[in-house]
Formats: C-alpha cells, structure tokens, sequence
C-alpha cells in the first residue's frame, strides 16, 4: 500500500505560490540564544549561505491546504504554558487535519516513530540535509521485519529505508504528540546543524523566474482584494 502520488511542485500550484510569496514578505524568524563566542548574526549568515547554496527548483512546499505559519523557529516561551524558553528547532505550517503532507525533497527514510513529543513522524535524509515531519497522523508497524509508518485512512504506507521522490505524499496533519492545534512541525538540518526552514522558503521562491513570482504576487493580491469586500 505504499505511496505512489506524483511528486507535487509548488511553483505550479496557486496556493503554494502564495504560501512561499508569505514567507517572502514576512519576519518569521526568531533570534536564537547563542553562547561563546558565536554571535547570532554569524549564525543566521551561515544559515543564509546554506539555505541559497543549492537549486531549488524540483523542491516541494512541504504542506497541502496551507493556512498560515503558528511558530517560527529559535527560542520561544513554553507552547503548552510556563515561563520556560524553549529552542524549536523547525516552523510551524497550520492546515486543517488531514491535510496531506509530501516530501520537501527527495531522499531516504532514516526514520518512522510516534513515542515523544513530536508524535507521529518521519525523517528523510537527502544528503547532507535532514527533514523532519512531526504530529502526523498514524502509527508506526512492524511488519517482516520492518517498521512502517501507517495512516491507512490517508492510503499511506511508508517503510524506514523506503525512497522516496520530492512531493511525494508521506502523510497527514494530525494532533499527535505535544501539540495544541493541527500543524506540521518541519524541521530541517544540514551536515548535522539546524537550519531555519524559513531561509530555504525564501531562496526557493527568489530562485523562481521573474514570471513566475509575478504569478504568486498577482494571486496574493487577488486573495487581499476578496478579504477586503468584507
């Protein structure tokens, strides 16, 4: 019962145009607490440089029926109440449940669970880039020897060490794990380092021709014009 959606590109796609043309316009990222030596801005610029390093174009907006971004990545206050700081190490994408979820790159499976606070997830490795899908819904399975992440209401199957293509539907927004609202918490790491899923959005959006931002920014304004009849 394994996947076999077509991968999904976002530049195609009105809603995920505007979704990157979002984070585009938008201040979503967080400053982190740094200690040592290491600064934040020479943090952020490392991140920059490795979020633009690569070419973008086959990538996928990692979330169907987007609604908005809920959490930014670095340190936050406590999510489930408290004065306690955190460090959230992904962004946070709302969409309502069951709202599938595909993957952003393409790449191998390394991991399926659902025993902590993240729930339900799945990482894939690409590289030297890891991604993280957290709150999903489903199970993990053993089967034959393998462990399979299983939403057989979604029709998804999908086995650690599976491959898999960028778009490829790997699940569905659910409430699992530490979470307060439907979300898809997606983390990304590179050579073993986080880095803020908002930087690889925007250099995947600037790396987009001019008519195809044009496109994203003409369906934006259309949704503004809606919102303002009322």
């Amino acid at each position: 019962m394994n996947q076999l959606s077509k991968p999904h590109y976002p530049f195609l796609n009105a809603r995920c145009l505007q979704s990157l043309l979002l984070v585009f316009i938008s201040i979503i990222t967080v400053p982190a607490f740094v200690s040592g030596q290491q600064s934040v801005k020479a943090l952020e610029t490392d991140e920059q440089q490795v979020a633009s390093r690569n070419t973008w174009r086959g990538a996928s907006f990692p979330v169907e029926n987007f609604r908005g971004y809920t959490s930014a990545f670095g340190y936050r206050r406590s999510a489930t109440g408290g004065s306690n700081w955190e460090f959230h190490g992904g962004l946070d994408l709302a969409a309502p449940q069951g709202s599938y979820i595909r993957s952003w790159w393409a790449g191998k499976v390394v991991k399926v669970a659902d025993r902590n606070a993240c729930g339900t997830h799945i990482i894939i490795q690409s590289g030297q880039w890891e991604h993280k899908y957290c709150h999903m819904k489903g199970h993990v399975a053993t089967a034959g020897g393998d462990r399979y992440l299983v939403d057989r209401e979604g029709g998804v199957q999908i086995r650690e060490g599976q491959q898999l293509g960028a778009g490829t539907r790997i699940g569905r927004v659910g409430m699992t794990g530490r979470t307060t609202g439907p979300h898809l918490h997606w983390g990304l790491k590179y050579a073993s380092n986080y880095v803020d899923p908002a930087l690889v959005l925007r250099a995947m959006y600037a790396q987009q021709p001019t008519n195809v931002q044009q496109t994203a920014v003409s369906q934006q304004q259309l949704v503004n014009s809606k919102v303002s009849e009322f």
